[in-house]
């Protein structure tokens, strides 16, 4: 079976995002800001799970090691906005680079590193591996989380170290769509290894469901779902409306438009629904 454990969850979702964070911050393309957001949200989940678990169905392992995922996002950014004037290197360059066709185009004689001034050569940038250090501290914590679950280990394990990746992709994919608007002209390969990461998840999250003791048994009626089995059929079709919404936003940034990137985003806001109803509806069910 499965369990519906808030703590765990929260829990999943915030080693999944951060997990995530260090796959698009380890390319050095996207603004040192996002990293702030990224980090301050998910340690915020990360800081609710501690506080549900102390409160309810206390685990000591996975609390423990929880703290640690808060300390290490804590230090993570912490040297990031110390940092901040290092920016990195992928957005210095391109800012570089726009200087210097503006400055052809025009035929204004300026200094076209003008707008580069802004960050400082001298001060090192932030290294992405800091922000591997919660992500495998959390892989400790889900590990505690996947055994305190109970049933068969290797698939309550699997349910929770899949589902972190799962619910971590598609959130940070949607977040990242947004940023779009904050750094214009940052290329699309950041999104699109989001995506591919979500689609990559998606049957794996499938298959772990699915295995038995699993929604297959909800949909032949062997476990009641409550609803004459109206809840099996919702997640059929939360299982079918993510994939098919993944595979819509990869299709949208193939195109060049920069309304390409908007239209992407909010078919991720219809795809973390849909996501999270593959994923809850089953914890539900199978409790």
């Amino acid at each position: 079976m499965i369990s519906l454990d808030p703590a765990t969850v929260l829990l999943q979702w915030a080693v999944g995002g951060l997990f995530l964070l260090w796959v698009t911050s380890r390319r050095r393309e996207v603004g040192i800001g996002y990293g702030w957001t990224m980090r301050i949200t998910f340690g915020l989940m990360a800081a609710g799970s501690l506080t549900v678990g102390l409160l309810f169905n206390t685990v000591p392992v996975r609390e423990l090691a929880t703290a640690g995922v808060l300390v290490a996002t804590g230090v993570a950014l912490v040297v990031s906005v110390l940092r901040r004037r290092a920016g990195v290197a992928g957005q210095r360059v391109l800012e570089e680079q726009r200087s210097s066709r503006v400055a052809e185009m025009t035929g204004i004689d300026v200094d076209v590193r003008e707008k580069a001034r802004r960050f400082d050569p001298d001060v090192p940038e932030f290294p992405p591996v800091l922000d591997l250090v919660a992500p495998v501290l959390g892989l400790v914590a889900l590990v505690a989380a996947g055994v305190d679950a109970g049933g068969p280990l290797g698939l309550s394990l699997a349910r929770t170290l899949v589902g972190a990746v799962f619910l971590g992709a598609v959130s940070d994919a949607m977040l990242l769509g947004h940023w779009y608007l904050v750094q214009p002209g940052l290329a699309r390969g950041p999104l699109v290894e989001l995506v591919w990461w979500t689609g990559l998840a998606w049957p794996f999250e499938l298959a772990v469901l699915v295995w038995p003791t699993g929604m297959v048994s909800v949909l032949n009626g062997t476990i009641d779902d409550g609803y004459n089995g109206l809840l099996g059929w919702f997640w059929v079709a939360c299982v079918v409306s993510t994939i098919a919404l993944v595979a819509l936003t990869r299709a949208a940034l193939r195109e060049r438009q920069y309304s390409a990137v908007m239209a992407a985003t909010g078919l991720l806001y219809l795809a973390i629904l849909t996501a999270f109803g593959m994923d809850l509806v089953a914890r539900a069910v199978l409790v």
